[in-house]
């Protein structure tokens, strides 16, 4: 069977709606590190609807920062991919060509930050998850430990890390008489632009001092907030394509019709006048700080306790009327932590919520939510307990998602399954609980790991009796008993 390429274009069916525009007339003004499915099903669909209006200096030059497999699948289809928007049985799919090429910046690290270094370069987006900005959670301070980040700080001559790629950029910019560019953060992180702009003038400031006063006066780093449930797409998915529509796409991305990219009002270069999915604001935290504590929030507790139980999908843990109300009595916690705009109803958006759960068309997994653990519960969840306790609220739903993230740590679910903890502190944690032989010192052991939990946790008795309740309760009876048994735990 045909792979998708610009040679086969004639063969893509006439109900998939195809690119607007003329590729070969696309300039690439945009440069993303970190290509991935949730930026094919996001951002690169955002310009592809800039391109289709007629702006065409926003193609994307992709960079992989360590794996050659999206390039390997990308590369010999010329960059385009197909989108496929699932809603229950309804299925819309859309051919993407904003992406121009992709790159894998381990094999030629020159030439990336060449590209990020060229004048037609306007705008560097990046999701390279939690864990790619080398940034302790706790203080956001740049790593100590970090081995790639040690390269970077020791010589920028051929970068490994992100910050490293854009200071070394950034420098060839400046030195050009170039203007920098606009770095937009699009991970789950609060105040990502904060964070992205820490990482890179704290670089910047171990090697030149004059580059790092350079680069916090000229650059932008735009908080954001993107929202978008993007499932990993599975060989089966590459297959049912392939029969259906005569092509293969091992690029493939699936999603859900909701999309949202809120974007600070900082931009130091030219922009893209953006459509319908993007929100350009003046003040982003309320948004950022309702979808990291609603959705994902509830997602990584959903992920950890329906994992423990052995069910593979989101939608199938809210099949169950107990998991649907401990999500619901988790956004009653929530929600009193929250300032939102004026123009978010939190009632309708839980609403919204769970209807986007419930989307058994998108097959979201639980094991791909689980992952990295220690990089997001600091902001999907610890935070709001900290919150809630640091006024002398109750935290119980709340506690009991971080309970199940550390049983989770076992390796092993309650149906007696292995899983692989992924995690970049997976060494860390499970040194911290090994020999200890209780639900309370596992609590302990945990509660100690100050990278992930903040300080008034730390020393927080009511909170480590609470988590240690709910860690037994799970060890002994299991995740689905526990979430039943809810209603008469502390609230």
């Amino acid at each position: 069977m045909p792979r998708l390429s610009s040679g086969t274009l004639a063969a893509v069916p006439d109900t998939i709606v195809r690119p607007a525009y003329d590729r070969a007339q696309v300039k690439a003004g945009v440069v993303h590190l970190g290509i991935g499915a949730f930026h094919r099903a996001h951002q690169a669909v955002m310009f592809d609807d800039v391109l289709g209006a007629g702006d065409l200096r926003w193609g994307i030059r992709a960079v992989s920062l360590r794996s050659p497999g999206v390039r390997d699948q990308m590369a010999p289809q010329d960059g385009l991919y197909h989108l496929l928007v699932r809603d229950g049985a309804d299925v819309a799919t859309r051919l993407i060509g904003a992406v121009l090429d992709v790159s894998v910046a381990r094999e030629d690290p020159a030439a990336v930050v060449a590209m990020l270094a060229d004048a037609d370069t306007h705008i560097v987006t990046l999701t390279v998850t939690e864990k790619g900005y080398k940034l302790d959670p706790a203080t956001g301070a740049l790593l100590a430990d970090d081995a790639d980040l040690a390269a970077d700080l020791a010589s920028l001559a051929a970068p490994v890390t992100a910050p490293g790629f854009l200071v070394a950029a950034l420098a060839q910019r400046r030195a050009r008489g170039l203007g920098p560019f606009t770095a937009i953060s699009c991970d789950n992180l609060p105040r990502n632009g904060h964070r992205l702009r820490g990482a890179v003038i704290a670089l910047a400031q171990r090697h030149d001092p004059a580059l790092a006063d350079w680069i916090a006066t000229e650059c932008a780093f735009p908080e954001t907030m993107v929202d978008r449930i993007v499932p990993a797409t599975t060989a089966e998915d590459v297959a049912a394509f392939a029969r259906d529509c005569g092509l293969v796409d091992q690029a493939l991305v699936k999603t859900e019709p909701f999309t949202q990219w809120v974007i600070e009002d900082k931009f130091c270069g030219p922009r893209p006048d953006f459509g319908a999915g993007v929100q350009i604001a003046m003040a982003v935290a309320p948004w950022e700080e309702a979808k990291l504590r609603l959705l994902n929030g509830a997602h990584s507790a959903i992920a950890y306790l329906g994992g423990l139980a052995g069910i593979a999908h989101v939608h199938e843990a809210l099949e169950r009327s107990a998991m649907r109300a401990y999500v619901e009595r988790l956004w009653d916690e929530t929600e009193t932590t929250l300032s939102p705009p004026a123009e978010l109803d939190v009632s309708a958006y839980r609403r919204n919520l769970m209807a986007r759960f419930d989307n058994g068309a998108l097959m979201h997994r639980t094991r791909q939510i689980a992952m990295d653990g220690s990089q997001k519960l600091p902001q999907r969840l610890l935070a709001t307990i900290a919150d809630r306790r640091a006024v002398g609220q109750g935290v119980g739903a709340l506690a009991l998602g971080v309970a199940a993230w550390i049983r989770w740590q076992a390796g092993v679910n309650d149906l007696g399954q292995p899983h692989v903890v992924d995690d970049p502190l997976a060494d860390r944690i499970a040194a911290l609980l090994a020999g200890q032989g209780d639900a309370a010192g596992r609590v302990r052991a945990m509660l100690s790991l100050d990278a992930v939990m903040p300080p008034a946790l730390r020393r927080d008795a009511v909170f480590a009796d609470l988590l240690t309740a709910h860690l037994s309760s799970l060890e002994d009876k299991g995740a689905m008993a526990t979430v039943m048994a809810m209603a008469p735990l502390p609230a």
